[in-house]
């Protein structure tokens, strides 16, 4: 096993213990963008979800990334946002020359370089897109793409177990808090 192979495995092994030690959504995400960020020593990584009426795109979770640059503006459907949305990675070497990209300026003046989109899937169904950050050009590879790819589907399980866990939890406080009440009027 080569040293970037290490990497790969290593960094989806940490990923993997730190989205499965939770059952809260906002450390699992939290831990996603952090872990794909320094796995891949890119600039930053972000997590876009998509509105349950699948209007809006919003961050739910960012690291390395300005408060400016993540409130710059609505996401809108720009193109490479549509295509990740469309189960498409789309991976762009040079920001400031690529049309698909809204903000431009403003990730110039962020210092982003560029960008690789990767759509989270929970079964068939795209739920979300993991943005990766570089401050140089990069050309992502396969290897890069594979990872983020391993990294989202573990996210999308992840998420799905922590908001299965919350509603068991409130299922379970529902039923304690009625026995309490029955309890109570069956000893007055």
């Amino acid at each position: 096993m080569n040293k970037v192979e290490r990497v790969y495995y290593s960094g989806l092994y940490e990923t993997a213990v730190a989205l499965t030690s939770t059952h809260s959504s906002n450390e699992i995400l939290h831990n996603l963008v952090e872990r794909v960020a320094k796995t891949l020593e890119a600039k930053a990584c972000a997590l876009i979800m998509i509105s349950p009426d699948k209007k809006r795109l919003y961050h739910v979770a960012s690291y390395g990334l300005s408060e400016r640059h993540i409130e710059k503006g609505p996401i809108l459907w720009e193109k490479a946002v549509y295509e990740a949305m469309e189960g498409k990675v789309v991976a762009i070497t040079k920001v400031e020359k690529d049309e698909r990209i809204q903000y431009r300026e403003e990730a110039d003046r962020e210092g982003i370089a560029s960008i690789l989109s990767v759509p989270m899937k929970l079964k068939d169904k795209v739920i979300g897109v993991i943005r990766v950050y570089t401050a140089e050009p990069y050309q992502f590879n396969n290897d890069d793409i594979y990872f983020v790819n391993a990294v989202a589907s573990l996210a999308a399980i992840a998420l799905k177990n922590a908001r299965f866990y919350q509603s068991i939890q409130k299922s379970n406080q529902k039923v304690k808090k009625e026995l309490l009440e029955i309890t109570n009027l069956l000893n007055s």
